[in-house]
């Protein structure tokens, strides 16, 4: 069965879009890139979660190829069962050696639990590996940001400590997100200076020197300042 879909998967190969896609997932081994397309990814996974070569597939881990585990983390956000899904994604996790198959990895039930959510949210943070603790601050940021906010999520967030660009980047992106969304609750985190510092000695996972540019960690102070509220004027 994972062989059948693995020939599905290089009839969809793209090697122009493989040599692109390479050069963006450097945590990734270039000869494990397939080179198929996100829409074609989700038209297939669609496909198998009708059937039970969907179920074999998702049974069938590691896998080889980058493709395979986007197609896996689609299959498993299409899980309508909570219980059965957050069972998924922690078989998953410790196999996600990427940030594109973390970030995609996102089921939409888990915005209607929430309260069992977060105690998955608190053991994929504290558990130190980066792809659970980025993939728990990303679901923080996705689902805890508006009506069910609480001071304590930025708190949680604010006390990682990583060496991991992917981690550090993320939690920059929490906080670019909590300030638009949060500005009065969150902006003290940053005035504070509480957060991990974004250390440009680290480098990049994958090469030398200083990080890479990342707007959203960046801009962190200068979109505090824009999202000040404006003076009244008077007179």
């Amino acid at each position: 069965m994972p062989d059948a879909v693995r020939e599905r998967l290089f009839s969809l190969q793209d090697p122009a879009y493989r040599d692109f896609l390479s050069r963006l997932i450097p945590t990734v081994r270039p000869e494990t890139v397939i080179g198929v397309r996100t829409p074609e990814l989700r038209k297939l996974a669609r496909q198998l979660s009708r059937d039970e070569e969907g179920a074999a597939f998702l049974r069938e881990l590691p896998h080889a190829y980058f493709e395979e585990n986007q197609l896996h983390a689609f299959l498993i956000s299409g899980i309508r069962d909570y219980a059965a899904c957050a069972e998924e994604v922690n078989r998953f996790l410790p196999c996600v050696d990427n940030w594109a198959t973390c970030d995609q990895l996102s089921p939409p039930v888990f915005a209607r639990h929430r309260e069992e959510l977060l105690p998955h949210i608190e053991e994929w943070i504290r558990s130190g590996e980066t792809w659970p603790v980025r993939f728990g601050v990303g679901m923080l940021m996705r689902h805890f940001l508006d009506d069910a906010f609480d001071p304590a999520y930025p708190r949680m967030v604010s006390e990682i400590r990583s060496d991991e660009y992917y981690v550090k980047m993320m939690v920059a992106w929490y906080f670019a997100t909590a300030l638009a969304k949060q500005y009065d609750r969150v902006l003290p985190y940053l005035e504070n200076r509480t957060l991990d510092p974004l250390d440009a000695q680290q480098g990049h996972p994958e090469g030398e020197g200083e990080l890479p540019h990342h707007p959203r960690a960046e801009s962190l102070p200068h979109r505090a300042e824009n999202k000040k509220p404006p003076l009244t004027e008077t007179g």
